[in-house]
Parts: structure tokens; C-alpha cells; sequence
């Protein structure tokens, strides 16, 4: 693994050639996953034009996702990161070809699209924990930063754009189901280009297995992950933080932001796409001012890491009583920017902290304590906002403030800021 001498993080990562084939494909990749996000709702309407129906395909791919997520962690753990993205993605092929095969002749049916959510969620829970443990392996530990704010700025960018595209090509067949399945082929073939890249790097191939692994099953694997992140006491209170502002951020944004721009905002839709974007590109900022700037140390990232979060609640809070979609717009931005630059330090922190043969597991926790968590706080957020929009912002900002208080308070944030001087600074 060597680098450029530059002083810029993200040119040393990118003069990597394992790294610039793993942005390649993930890049593609990532595109031709928004193909597909589009084409399988799209599909069930047509098909059906029933609602239920697609929540019920929706839900066959993100459930099992998030199940299967501890598996993948543990699996990813015995094997490597990179050999299993390799077969998650040559399954994925098969799957995406097989659904543009059966659009295009005409034979697709409804049990067909939930075979494929269930298989296709299924496999994203092996493929999610490899590929956010694959970037420790390839980069230096002192530009791991930058490593990270360029793969998830990709994601970022890809949700962005990728959804317009597909969008236009699905409606330029609006007659036909051909669109759809152009885009099925579309994210088939991304799939293909992000197998050979991965074949071609050459870092982290070999199997980093934890000891005993050979003698222990699966769940004695996700069990060793689970007790080694509730034995660290700092890495423990920092998952616990996470996990909490997420379940109190998530669900009140993706079911606040639309109700608010239907409700109270005089351009209806238009808000609602605007408002998404602001939060959107927000984050996307946010990755690359951490990927850009040095890492925070000890009472200085202690201060960033409070002031930030405070001001989410507070953000939050305020948008149910705010009815000019400028100010709101304003606002996302911030919490957008706010969030993608604190995401990639505490990623990036926990990535450092954890040993190199517990990271599949440790990302598969943090990911399923995102993802796993997001319909209950979804449901919640719908209820309390049927009853009072403005409540439900106001419940959720003031939790997030009483977390962050719970934070500032606890023993082991000194002991966080400590262990940062322990890792090494960008130069």
C-alpha cells in the first residue's frame, strides 16, 4: 500500500490504484442501484396499481436486510471484505438480469418481483457490513478519513442524481414497460463492471479470520462482536449515542419533511423535492469538508461532537414551527452538512478503534442500529405527527437535546477524547 507524498488526504487515497479501482466499481455500482430502486416500485404499480403491494415488496428487501446484517458482519469477518462484495455482487447480476429478462418478455408477475426483494435484501445484508469494512484495508490508517468521506460522498451523489435519471428514462417508455426494464440491464451491467474491479484489487484478498474462528459458528461469531463492543466502555456509550439520534432524527425527517411541505408550505411538491435535496447535498458537503480538513483531537473534537448534535435537536425542533421553505431549506442544509462531517469522524473513529478482524461485525451492529431501527421510528414519528405536526418535531428535537446532555455528562466522552490523541492526525 503506498501513497503520494501530497499533503491533501483525499489525493494520497486517490493516487492508491486498489482504491481508485474500489471507487470505480463502487461508483457504478452505487448509480446502478438507483436504476433499480426506481424500476421495482415502478414495476409493482404497473403491475398492480396497489399500494400494498409495494409496501409489501418494499418491506421483503429492507427487512431481511437488516436481519441478515449480523450474519454478514461475521461472515465478512472469516473470509475478507472484498471476496464477499466479489459474490454478492455476481449474485446480484444474476438477479437484476433475470427481472430486465422477464420485463422485457413480457412475463413479469407479482410473486416474481417478491422473490427478487427478498433474495436481493438478503444479499445486501452480507454485501452492506463488507463494504463499509473494505476501506481500512486498502488505505493508510491516517487517510482512512478521507477514504471514507470519498466512498460515502459517492453514495451520496449517486442517491442525488441517479433517481432523476432512471426517473426520465423509466417515463421516456411511459407507454411500455421497456424503460423499466432498460433500467433493470442498466444496473445489471454496473454490477458486472464493480465484480471486475474487485477482482483486480490486490490489497485485502487474504482472509483475515479471528482466532478460533475455524472452531466457532456463526452466532458464537456475532456474539464475540456483540460482547466486544459492550465491554469497551467508550466505544459502547459513542454506539449508544449514534443509535439513539438516529432513531430520533430519521423517522421525524423522512415523515415530517413531506407532511410539512403538504401542510404548511404554499409550494406543495416542490418544497418537499427541494427540502430533500437541501438535506441531501448538505451531507454531501459535509463528507467532503471531513475528508478535506484534519481529524478534530481530544477537547477540541469533545466540543465539535456536542455543539454539533445540540444543534440537530435544535434544528429539529424548530422546523415544525418555521413555514417559509427558504428558512427550511437553510436549515436541512446545515443539519445535511452537520451530519455528513460528524458521520465520518465517528465512522472513521470507530473503523480506528476497532481491530481489523471485529470490523465486519462492529459496522454490521452500527448499520443495523440505522437501518434496523428506522421503521419503528418511522411509525412513531407518523403517529405523533397525525396528532400535532409541530409536536412531533418538537419531541424529537428535545430527546436529541436531552441525549446530547446525557452525553456531555457521561465518564467515558473524556475517556473518547483521550483515546483520539491515540490515533494517528492527518498530516
Amino acid at each position: 500500500m503506498k501513497s503520494t507524498t501530497s499533503n491533501n488526504p483525499m489525493a494520497r487515497v486517490m493516487s492508491l490504484r486498489d482504491f481508485r479501482l474500489l471507487f470505480a466499481g463502487a461508483a457504478a455500482s452505487l448509480l446502478g442501484d438507483q436504476f433499480s430502486l426506481i424500476a421495482t416500485p415502478w414495476l409493482v404499480l404497473k403491475l398492480t396499481n396497489d399500494p400494498l403491494a409495494l409496501g409489501m415488496a418494499l418491506a421483503l428487501q429492507g427487512v431481511p436486510r437488516a436481519v441478515f446484517m449480523l450474519f454478514g458482519g461475521a461472515v465478512t469477518d472469516t473470509i475478507s471484505p472484498r471476496r464477499v462484495m466479489l459474490i454478492a455482487n455476481i449474485t446480484r447480476f444474476l438477479l437484476t438480469a433475470a427481472m430486465a429478462a422477464m420485463v422485457f418478455a413480457n412475463a413479469a408477475q407479482l410473486w416474481m418481483i417478491y422473490v427478487f426483494s427478498l433474495a436481493f435484501g438478503i444479499v445486501a445484508g452480507f454485501a452492506v457490513p463488507a463494504e463499509n469494512s473494505i476501506v481500512p484495508m486498502l488505505v493508510e490508517e491516517q487517510d482512512l478519513q478521507a477514504g471514507n468521506s470519498i466512498i460515502m460522498g459517492i453514495t451520496q451523489l449517486a442517491g442525488f442524481v441517479g433517481p432523476t435519471i432512471a426517473g426520465i428514462l423509466i417515463g421516456r417508455y411511459a407507454s411500455s414497460l421497456t424503460g423499466v426494464g432498460l433500467a433493470f440491464t442498466i444496473d445489471a451491467f454496473t454490477f458486472v463492471v464493480s465484480a471486475v474491479t474487485l477482482q483486480l484489487i490486490r490489497s485485502g484478498q487474504q482472509q483475515i479470520a479471528p482466532a478460533g474462528a475455524n472452531n466457532e459458528n456463526v452466532w458464537a461469531a456475532i456474539r464475540a462482536g456483540v460482547s466486544y463492543l459492550w465491554n469497551d466502555k467508550v466505544l459502547r456509550m459513542m454506539f449508544t449515542v449514534l443509535m439513539a439520534v438516529n432513531f430520533l432524527l430519521i423517522g421525524p425527517l423522512m415523515v415530517g419533511i413531506p407532511v410539512l411541505a403538504n401542510q404548511r408550505l404554499p409550494e406543495g411538491a416542490a418544497a418537499y423535492g427541494v427540502l430533500m435535496s437541501a438535506f441531501a447535498g448538505g451531507n454531501l458537503v459535509g463528507y467532503l469538508i471531513a475528508g478535506s480538513l484534519p481529524r478534530p483531537k481530544g477537547a477540541v473534537m469533545q466540543v465539535i461532537l456536542v455543539a454539533l448534535i445540540a444543534s440537530f435537536g435544535t434544528v429539529v425542533g424548530a422546523l415544525g414551527f418555521i413555514n417559509y421553505t427558504w428558512v427550511d431549506f437553510g436549515l436541512l442544509l446545515l443539519l445535511g452538512l452537520g451530519n455528513g462531517y460528524i458521520a465520518i469522524l465517528m465512522i472513521t473513529w470507530m473503523q480506528t478503534r476497532t481491530p481489523k478482524d471485529m470490523l465486519g461485525r462492529i459496522m454490521s451492529l452500527l448499520t443495523f442500529s440505522s437501518t434496523g431501527l428506522v421503521p419503528i421510528s418511522q411509525a412513531v414519528a407518523g403517529a405523533v405527527s397525525k396528532w400535532s405536526l409541530p409536536l412531533m418535531f418538537a419531541i424529537a428535537g428535545g430527546l436529541v437535546l436531552l441525549v446530547t446532555v446525557w452525553m456531555a455528562l457521561h465518564p467515558s466522552l473524556k475517556d473518547f477524547s483521550a483515546s483520539l490523541s491515540a490515533v494517528p492526525a492527518e498530516a
